[in-house]
This record gives structure tokens, C-alpha cells and sequence, in this order.
């Protein structure tokens, strides 16, 4: 059960103990509201999220209309545990780039393990622009592409200052996965080589024969205190300790797995020759 299903549960449970003591049932109070009388049950479960308005009638027939305010920040506090992509989208891409600037600006570790494409913190831009095109013409929403790329690209600042700690683990299939086209894959290998030797950057890459772990998706974990993950269809921010005790695990497996150094610079060397023949 992830800390998002744990919230809504207990957020039901708190409404739950609010029907009760107002003596209704859960029958009573779906047929006074004009809900389906399963609607409680689902809301109670933590099986689904209530609306403002569902908070404001809820509160008005159970006669604790003085709590409507602390239930809403309640509520406002699980949702943003959980971001649709569908609704950042409709706010830009920009956006969501300028926030994993104040995360990261707070952060006095970063560490980042990506299967598939290089991370945001160490793309060029002609790469960052071919990944974000793909996502805002996968996800919709505003087009908003400059903005989004500039901000990307922005983030990159803490590579150069400040005191941040910063480690990427790199699977290899990432070196040779296709964004944009040669010359974009080309420019993004030489600038993997090129920021190694950054004193504040930890650079490893994980194998194609390594092996298996567990079901592993890419996974960003800001100090100890919380892991970012990107779904098909959301972000999840994670910070009940109880889970981001299985990111630590995750993370300590895959860095045993990673080669640094001059043996992960000749893996990245061999995809950039790869590249170079290509026409």
C-alpha cells in the first residue's frame, strides 16, 4: 500500500468517526446528501477521494461545519501526493520544471537512478527539448515548450554551485535508447563525459547484464526524506519512511551494480564510437 492509499484511508476514517458521532449510518447519510448509497463506503475506504462540495455536505449533515477548513487542508495535502500528468499539463511544463528547481534548491543530496533516458540534470538542450517534446505531445496540455526547456536547462545550475551532493546511477540502455537523432545522441554522450570529472557529481552506469532486481522505475530521492517517481500517468511524491525504506534498499542494490570511473567512461565512449559510424 503506498502512503498516498494510507492518507485516503485515514482521511475516510476521520469522516467516518464524524458520521458517528453525529449517529447517522452510512445509508442515512448517502440518502440525505442524494448520493448512491455506496458513495460513503467508497469515500469511508479511502476507495474514493471526496470532492469540495462532497466536504461541505458532509460536514453540514454530520453538524461539524467548524471543521470544513482543516478537512480541506487535509485533503489538499494527499492530492498533492499525488499530480495527474494531465493536470500539470494544463498548467504547463514550465512549471513542473520550476518546482523540481525549489525541490532540488532544498536538497543537500540528490540521488537519481533513470532505465531509460538521461536525466534532466545532465541533458543538453537539444536532447532536453526532443525528451519534453515527446512527453507534452504524449500528455496534451498547453505547448509550452521554450519555457519548459529554458527551465530544465536551468536546473542544471546546481551542478556548478552551491554545496549539493549529486548522484546519477544510469542504466546503459539509456547510452543507447534514440531521443531526437544521431547528432542529438551524439552531442548528449560527449556532455556525459564532459561532466564527469565535476567534483559534486557521482556518475554511474548500470550494466545491460546486470541482474534483476526487482520491478524498478525511475525514482529521484531529495536527502531522506522524500523519493519523486514518474508513472505513465502521474508523479508520486513519496515520504512515509516505511516506503522510502524500499527506495534505500533499491538504491544500495543498483549502486552496487554501477560502474564509475574510467570503466563507466569507456562504457559511455563505446555508445558514442556506436553513434559516430552511424551516417
Amino acid at each position: 500500500m503506498t502512503g498516498v492509499e494510507q492518507s485516503r484511508q485515514a482521511f475516510g476514517a476521520r469522516l467516518r468517526e464524524l458520521r458517528k458521532a453525529a449517529h447517522l449510518t452510512g445509508v442515512q447519510l448517502a440518502a440525505d446528501a442524494g448520493w448512491h448509497s455506496a458513495k460513503v463506503s467508497r469515500i469511508e475506504h479511502g476507495k474514493q477521494t471526496p470532492s469540495d462540495s462532497d466536504l461541505v455536505e458532509w460536514c453540514r449533515l454530520c453538524g461539524a461545519d467548524l471543521l470544513l477548513p482543516d478537512l480541506r487542508a487535509a485533503l489538499a495535502n494527499i492530492e498533492a501526493l499525488w499530480q495527474e500528468w494531465r493536470r500539470i499539463a494544463a498548467t504547463g511544463h514550465a512549471q513542473q520544471q520550476r518546482r523540481r528547481i525549489e525541490l532540488e534548491a532544498r536538497a543537500s543530496t540528490i540521488r537519481n537512478y533513470e532505465n531509460a533516458v538521461v536525466p534532466g540534470l545532465l541533458q543538453t538542450e537539444p536532447y532536453a527539448r526532443a525528451v519534453l517534446e515527446t512527453c507534452i505531445d504524449f500528455v496534451g496540455g498547453i505547448d509550452d515548450i521554450d519555457r519548459a526547456v529554458a527551465a530544465r536547462i536551468a536546473r542544471q545550475r546546481i551542478l556548478h554551485h552551491g554545496t549539493h551532493r549529486i548522484c546519477i546511477l544510469l542504466a546503459e540502455q539509456a547510452l543507447y535508447t534514440t531521443v531526437g537523432d544521431n547528432e542529438v545522441m551524439t552531442g548528449q554522450l560527449e556532455r556525459l563525459i564532459d561532466l564527469m570529472p565535476l567534483p559534486r557529481l557521482a556518475l554511474g552506469i548500470i550494466p545491460r547484464t546486470a541482474d534483476f532486481l526487482y520491478t524498478t522505475t525511475c525514482f529521484v530521492m531529495l536527502d531522506k526524506r522524500i523519493a519523486e517517481v514518474e508513472t505513465i500517468s502521474a508523479g508520486l511524491s513519496i515520504t512515509q519512511p516505511r516506503e522510502l525504506a524500499y527506495y534505500e534498499k533499491t538504491w544500495a542494490a543498483l549502486h552496487r551494480q554501477a560502474r564509475y570511473g574510467e570503466v563507466a567512461r569507456a562504457m559511455i565512449t563505446d555508445a558514442l564510437k556506436l553513434r559516430l559510424t552511424q551516417p
